[in-house]
């Protein structure tokens, strides 16, 4: 399996692979379930390798490290996982 980095790098770089609806699937630590967000939503700060952030439905803007990325989705079809 790639890194959870390399991945999202030819996601974004990668025009032929790129085309797709795609959804990261992340770890929340307070409901311990796995949150799943449309990449679309999703904010990568430039010069940080170590999160990205997003919107939430009530206006927050939360930041979630890369480490707790579970799981990545293309059109539906699960693509990357990380072994728990």
């Amino acid at each position: 399996m790639i890194p959870i980095q390399d991945l999202l790098n030819r996601i974004r770089w990668d025009d032929a692979f790129a085309t797709g609806y795609f959804v990261i699937g992340y770890h929340d630590r307070v409901s311990g379930e796995i949150v799943q967000v449309p990449l679309q939503d999703v904010e990568f700060v430039q010069g940080n390798h170590f999160f990205f952030q997003f919107t939430g439905p009530n206006g927050t803007v939360r930041e979630v490290p890369l480490h707790r990325i579970r799981e990545v989705y293309k059109n539906g079809e699960l693509i990357w996982h990380r072994d728990r």
